[in-house]
């Protein structure tokens, strides 16, 4: 069997690149094919990986400004050749389930979610700093991506989805089932340590959408250290409202981020995720987590166990999940056990499985390109 991998780009390095990472791991023969790649920026497991890119990576500032060529995505997609592969395997929460492969070769979608910044672009734009015009004529456009989302969903001979959040999406955007399988956590890269520092922890991509601002204003009303690692184009912002207590670390290395982590009081998830791999991390680290009560968190924060939750994105509630969370003791082991669950072992044990069922459905023609959901792509938008 010769298997191929898609992911949307490879520019920016966050969870969905930690699943491309393992599903390289799984099958290291695959090449992976990429609209876009920033080589500095890359995975280490990655970096010897057979990478191809689209025409898009030939454009000068494709890669530093890939946020400006929205509109050649859905373009680019459609020019890869998949003829010589029998599976393919795309880890999309954009563009790459978009990708038309032959009638022999059995395309499974990785679904991280459908795309949000379309479907949901009025939260999503809702801090974003660009002119009242820029964002009506993306609105105009995003009418255009929803329809592109949707008929091109029947590419997919079969989705997956990384939570039960995305399942729900999948249904309600696309008209079409999907298996659930947990994103992989490597938790073997975390070890719990004997000493608790008095700060709390942010890793995240600064950006407005993630609501790293509600983790500022609330430290800024506790006053308790709040150390925030990472960057982003929401960064000046941030600083420029955050008070002493609160300190930017900027990227770091893994072997830092993992000591960070080990030492907090506990991780800050601010945000509506899909799914969420940092917060596991820490568990994995043996530390709890205070996070959204939405989203993918709802599938791994489990109140006393690994963490607590706070119900409205308000200073108020945020604080008050703090106090809840000081008053309780949290046993290290009993939280790492939880991560464990979700450990990279545990994903592909789980996704050969379904590979195996799947790929003989599809072989016998229980699946087909044609047959599926075809209703899916003509279907009134709700």
């Amino acid at each position: 069997m010769k298997v191929a991998l898609a992911h949307d780009y490879l520019i920016q390095m966050g969870g969905a690149e930690r699943v491309v990472e393992v599903l390289h791991s799984m099958f290291p023969n695959a090449p992976i094919y990429t609209t876009a790649l920033d080589s500095s920026r890359l995975l280490y497991n990655l970096k010897n990986a057979d990478i191809r890119t689209s025409w898009l990576q030939k454009i000068p500032g494709s890669v530093s400004n890939f946020k400006r060529m929205l509109p050649l995505y859905p373009i680019a997609v459609k020019d890869f050749d998949f003829r010589d592969f029998d599976i393919v395997i795309s880890s999309s929460s954009a563009f790459m389930k978009g990708i038309k492969v032959p009638d022999h070769t059995f395309h499974v979608c990785y679904c991280h979610t459908p795309m949000r910044f379309a479907w949901d672009y009025d939260n999503y734009m809702m801090r974003e700093s660009n002119p009242a015009v820029m964002k009506r004529m993306l609105g105009l456009y995003m009418m255009y991506l929803k329809n592109w989302d949707v008929k091109t969903s029947s590419r997919v001979d079969q989705f997956i989805a990384n939570s039960s959040i995305v399942k729900h999406r999948i249904a309600k955007f696309y008209q079409r089932d999907a298996e659930v399988i947990f994103p992989p956590i490597n938790t073997s890269r975390f070890n719990i340590s004997p000493k608790v520092d008095n700060y709390y922890l942010v890793v995240s991509r600064l950006v407005s959408y993630k609501r790293i601002d509600l983790a500022v204003q609330s430290f800024n009303e506790l006053g308790i250290p709040l150390y925030i690692v990472g960057d982003g184009p929401d960064k000046q912002r941030l600083q420029s409202m955050a008070k002493p207590n609160v300190t930017f670390l900027g990227r770091l290395e893994d072997e830092e981020i993992n000591k960070l982590m080990a030492n907090c009081r506990a991780l800050i998830f601010p945000g509506e995720e899909d799914f969420g791999i940092t917060p596991l991390e820490v568990n994995a680290a043996g530390r709890p987590v205070i996070a959204y009560q939405a989203g993918g968190a709802l599938d791994t924060v489990v109140p006393e166990i690994n963490g607590v939750f706070f119900q409205n994105q308000t200073v108020e509630s945020v604080v008050q999940a703090v106090n809840v969370l000081e008053k309780q003791h949290w046993d290290g082991s009993i939280i790492r056990q939880h991560a464990m669950k979700f450990d990279v072992d545990q994903f592909k044990n789980k996704l050969n499985q379904f590979l195996q069922v799947a790929l003989q459905r599809f072989q016998t023609g229980s699946l087909s390109h044609s047959s599926l959901d075809e209703a899916a792509a003509s279907k009134q938008l709700s």
